[in-house]
Formats: C-alpha cells, sequence, structure tokens
C-alpha cells in the first residue's frame, strides 16, 4: 500500500491520478462513496453549475450565508494559491495535516478499487471530491457549496441526489468537445444537476438553453426560480468597478446592495446567488435577515476575479478563461474603462476558442494587447501561441508578442501611466501564476 509521509507525498498521490477515463459514468464515483461509507449523504448541499459565473456564486452565496451565521464549507476548482484552497470552511482552507490524513483514509479504498474494477479507481477530480466530503462529513457544517467542475450530467460532484437547491448560472460555448456542439447539448449537461423536486435557480440563460432546463426541471417536479421571471436585478452604478445593484425576488421584495466583487457582470452572478441563498434560508427554515445578505455582497471575495493588485495605475486579474467569459470582460471595459487606456497582458490555454477570444479582446479601441504564452497545467494542456493567431486580427494599435510574461509585464508597467488600467488576463492557470508572482 502506498505510504502518504507528509504533505507532497499526499499532493503527489492526488495529481497521480488519471485525470480522465474514456466512458462518461457516476458509478464510479458512486461505488467510491459507497466504499467511503457515503460521506455525502445527510450533508445540506448547494449545487452550482454554469459555463461562468459559478465561482462568483458560489463566493457571494457563501458570504451571505455566514454572515446569516451558518458555517459554510465550499468544494471550488481550480485553486490559485495552494490547493487546499479547494476545500474549504468558511473561507479557511483545509489544513495540511487534514489534507494528508483524509488522503491516507483514501489510499486502501482507491487501491482496492483499482484492482477489483476493469478501468481502474477514481480519476485525480473525484478523489479531490471524496477527502472534501469525508472533511465535511467530520465537521457538519450548516451549508456545503458543491460547484461543477465541467458539464454537471457526468460530473462526480452530481454522484449527490438529494441538495437543497441547484443554480445553473450561465450557458455558452465551453468545453465543447466534451458537452456539445450547440447551446442545446451543453444545457442538457448541466441540467443534469436537476433533482426531482427539488428548487433549481436559473440565470440568464440563451433561449436555446432555457427550453431544456424547463422542460428537464418540468419533467423532474423541480420548481425553478428563472431570472427576468421570478427574480430582477440592474445595475444602479454604470460605470463604477464595484456596482450597486438593485434587486427584487420572493422573501426581498425591494432590496440593494454594494458588491464587494468587481465587474458590471457580477451584477448578474448576484442576482442569482441572491435568490439561490433566500431559497436555501427558506428550505432549511432559517430566518432571512437582509442586512446580513447586504453584508455578505459587500465581503464577498474571489481571487482572480476582476480582482484589483494594484492601484496606482490601477491592476486587476481576471481568469476570461473561455470566449463567454472574454465577452463579459470586454464589456465590462467598454462600460468602465472606455476613457481609459488599458493595457492587457494575455495568455490563453491552446484548447480555448483563442482565436475567437483573442478577436473579442482587439475589438476594443483602447486596448494595447501584450500576448504571452505560459507553463498551463500539464503537457497535454499548453497554451496557445498567439502570436500565431494574431496575424490576421485588426487592432487599432499593434500587438505585441512577449516570449516571457514576466517582461511583458515589465514592458507594459513601463509605458503605462498613472491613470491607465492594466489587466492580466486569459487562463484561470495564467492569472494563478501571475498572481502567485506578485504576492511574492
Amino acid at each position: 500500500m502506498e505510504t502518504i509521509a507528509d504533505y507532497q507525498a499526499a499532493l503527489n498521490f492526488i495529481h497521480g491520478r488519471p485525470r480522465f477515463k474514456k466512458r462518461p459514468t457516476l458509478e464510479r464515483m458512486a461505488a467510491f462513496l459507497a466504499a467511503l461509507g457515503y460521506p455525502e449523504q445527510g450533508l445540506p448541499i448547494i449545487h452550482v453549475a454554469g459555463t461562468n459565473g459559478k465561482g462568483s456564486v458560489v463566493a457571494m452565496t457563501r458570504a451571505m450565508l455566514a454572515q446569516s451565521g451558518l458555517t459554510v464549507a465550499t468544494f471550488t476548482s481550480p485553486f490559485i494559491t495552494r490547493f487546499n484552497e479547494r476545500i474549504a470552511i468558511d473561507g479557511q482552507p483545509i489544513s495540511d495535516a487534514d489534507l494528508v490524513k483524509y488522503t491516507r483514509q483514501l489510499v486502501p479504498v482507491v487501491e482496492a478499487l483499482d484492482a477489483a474494477r476493469p478501468e481502474g479507481g477514481p480519476v485525480e477530480f473525484e478523489i479531490d471530491l471524496a477527502i472534501a466530503l469525508l472533511y465535511f462529513q467530520d465537521r457538519q457544517p450548516d451549508a456545503v457549496i458543491l460547484e461543477v467542475g465541467i458539464g454537471g450530467k457526468w460530473d462526480s460532484t452530481n454522484v449527490v441526489t438529494a441538495p437543497v437547491a441547484t443554480a445553473i448560472v450561465t450557458v455558452g460555448y465551453d468545453h465543447m468537445a466534451i458537452l456539445g456542439d450547440t447551446l442545446a447539448e451543453i444545457a442538457a449537461q448541466k441540467a443534469g444537476i436537476i433533482k426531482p423536486g427539488r428548487p433549481v435557480i436559473s440565470g440568464r440563460l440563451p433561449a436555446a438553453a432555457q427550453e431544456v432546463v424547463d422542460q428537464q426541471a418540468a419533467k423532474l417536479g423541480s420548481p425553478q426560480l428563472k431570472f427576468g421571471r421570478d427574480f430582477t436585478v440592474s445595475n444602479q452604478t454604470p460605470g463604477a468597478l464595484y456596482p450597486k445593484l438593485a434587486y427584487r425576488g420572493p422573501g426581498l421584495g425591494h432590496f440593494g446592495a454594494r458588491l464587494g466583487l468587481a465587474g458590471a457582470y457580477q451584477v448578474e452572478n448576484a442576482a442569482v446567488a441572491l435568490a439561490l441563498t433566500t431559497t436555501f434560508l427558506e428550505e432549511t427554515a432559517r430566518p432571512l435577515q437582509a442586512a446580513a445578505l447586504k453584508q455578505g455582497l459587500a465581503t464577498a471575495s474571489w481571487p482572480g476575479r476582476m480582482e484589483v493588485v494594484n492601484s496606482e495605475p490601477l491592476m486587476l486579474l481576471d481568469g476570461a478563461h473561455n470566449l463567454p467569459g472574454v465577452q463579459a470582460l470586454v464589456k465590462t471595459i467598454e462600460a468602465e474603462f472606455a476613457d481609459r487606456q488599458v493595457y492587457l497582458l494575455v495568455g490563453i490555454l491552446a484548447d480555448k476558442q483563442a482565436e475567437l477570444m483573442l478577436g473579442e479582446l482587439a475589438s476594443l479601441k483602447n486596448a494595447h494587447l501584450y500576448l504571452t504564452p505560459f507553463a498551463g497545467p500539464s503537457a497535454s494542456r499548453p497554451s496557445a501561441d498567439l502570436s500565431a493567431l494574431a496575424a490576421g486580427i485588426q487592432t487599432r494599435y499593434p500587438m505585441a508578442a512577449v516570449a516571457d510574461w514576466r517582461l511583458g509585464l515589465y514592458k507594459i508597467t513601463q509605458e503605462a501611466g498613472a491613470d491607465d488600467v492594466i489587466l492580466i488576463t486569459g487562463s484561470l492557470y495564467f492569472v494563478s501564476e501571475a498572481r502567485n508572482y506578485l504576492e511574492n
């Protein structure tokens, strides 16, 4: 049996597992949890899916529930600084010692499943989730928020059979090789998290995606709170980095709050988080306190999402890691920084729609683009060669290719004035790399 001597050995075991198997199935994860004694059962779970925005919705929901006096556990991905961030209670990542403890607990079960199953035992993400569920089972928080990894229907988190509530934040084009080529196909995957009789909150979805969600919710008898029908939101401060919203929805009536997360696109994410939070409080028979929700939204934080890391010049990190994310970022720049020069340091993974993403950024009239490679999460997922893609794209200012992003950042800081904006964006892996560099 493999020995987990310390924290590094635990990480080596986790990251040494396969990332994917050929056949999509929940049966392997179900067998894994059965062997562990069903740690997911009895946990008050909120399940969140979406192409973009689900991390922000998790962060805001967690903050509002915490301000309401609840102990809140979260399982998210990817991490920005350290692996432990993925598994947290009240915003505090699992300790190194606990990560070692629960990894050791898994090893004999994983090895037995490796030997017993023709396709082998759990993949890496399933190991991560199992550690989280064992940890949460022991700590018994008041709420557990699980963020879907990819899709929903076949995502390992979907072994949860009776969540308190679910949410589908957005549906857009990403992971098409896995989820499908149309919005309806992608929506069908995300709607897979809807459970019989359990409430589902849907954000602003394209019509084709909303139709799929409507059909699945109706089929399963799941009450749906729909953006624009059951709850609405508006941005009261267009152009402000930290917007103030006006929200109307069940249990709140007229409600206003300032957001602690920057960017106009967070207004709609906040609306989903509010509908999700009020639904959870109602379903668990807890009081709804508007002041607590207001404070939660004001204090919520989410690293790498329009995160301010310097004030003069203004420098932000934003993991706009796919085409819908870049489109949201472009709208934010047009709304909030139209009168300023914006310097963008961009790194994108090769398996994303890099050319389309670059074209969106190039459409900005005030953007100076610096294109760079970065390490990437693995040899099988390298960064895109953006300089090759840039040749046929028209921009107001010539795009610059830099072989080392650190040199590119230095060049930008030499060129940008005090009133300009510096934005490091693209892959969350790139943003994480830059964030760690800036912190040290």
